[in-house]
């Protein structure tokens, strides 16, 4: 069996461990960013130490910057949804159901549009499958690379306009002003200079980006509000986003 194989069927049996209760469900839902957090450690030391593409820049081996977009993100979960940057723990829970009931004019409501579960498994579907794929595609494929720094980019910028919009600190504000703009941003910048040809595969990844936290917040919406969907519908939408850039352009080419 092909490497190739072996990684897919290793990350296979990850995701099915994940999302398939096995008992286990109560505890990824609570404990889901401890185990990533952790984790980070492991994957800088491995994919420093097996750099698949020996080019001049660090910034152009997308399979290294994928696995670092990857713990750039863990890093941002941390201060999201575990401890914040004023120590508060899991803030990110109250404050975005606040937000949300909010702009629902629902402050009384007992119901939380956003549940755990939700939080659970788009972060590990937008984020974590996401990323995997973007490791496992490169560097045949670079717009699974460029999904990875889209959905890095636009997360970035929604802490930052949610920030101004209040004139206050959101969970996550922090990472997102000095790991995720500044590595994005990069990354792009040093993918267009070497290629000026994909651009059209940079702007389609920051669409698909922007899309994704639309079906993220209406889906969510639909589901856990206006219980127009299951949240099992939501989820499986959730994830088959998470797949679609695999088959979005042909390999490194231009053409979708």
């Amino acid at each position: 069996m092909s490497d190739s194989k072996v990684a897919l069927l290793a990350a296979l049996m990850l995701f099915f461990m994940l999302w398939v209760p096995l008992g286990q469900y109560d505890f990824l839902t609570e404990n889901w960013m401890k185990i990533g957090t952790y984790a980070a450690p492991f994957l800088i030391c491995i994919f420093c130490s097996v750099r698949s593409e020996k080019t001049t820049s660090i910034l152009t081996d997308t399979k290294l910057m994928s696995a670092l977009f990857l713990v750039a993100y863990i890093i941002h979960q941390f201060e999201e949804h575990w401890i914040d940057l004023l120590g508060e723990r899991y803030a990110f829970y109250r404050d975005v159901n606040q937000l949300i009931l909010e702009v629902l004019n629902a402050q009384d409501s007992t119901i939380m549009p956003l549940s755990p579960e939700a939080i659970y498994v788009i972060n590990t579907s937008l984020v974590w499958l996401v990323g995997i794929l973007a490791i496992l595609r490169s560097p045949d494929h670079l717009f699974s690379s460029l999904a990875m720094a889209g959905i890095t980019l636009i997360n970035g910028m929604s802490h930052i306009v949610l920030g101004v919009a209040k004139q206050a600190y959101n969970p996550g504000l922090l990472s997102a002003i000095v790991v995720f703009l500044p590595l994005a941003i990069a990354f792009y910048r040093a993918i267009l200079t070497e290629n000026p040809n994909i651009k059209e595969q940079v702007i389609v990844s920051g669409l698909w980006s922007v899309l994704a936290h639309i079906i993220m917040i209406v889906g969510l919406l639909a589901a856990n509000w206006f219980n127009l969907i299951s949240e099992t519908t939501y989820f499986a939408v959730l994830i088959i986003w998470s797949i679609l850039p695999v088959f979005l352009f042909n390999s490194n080419t231009n053409s979708i």
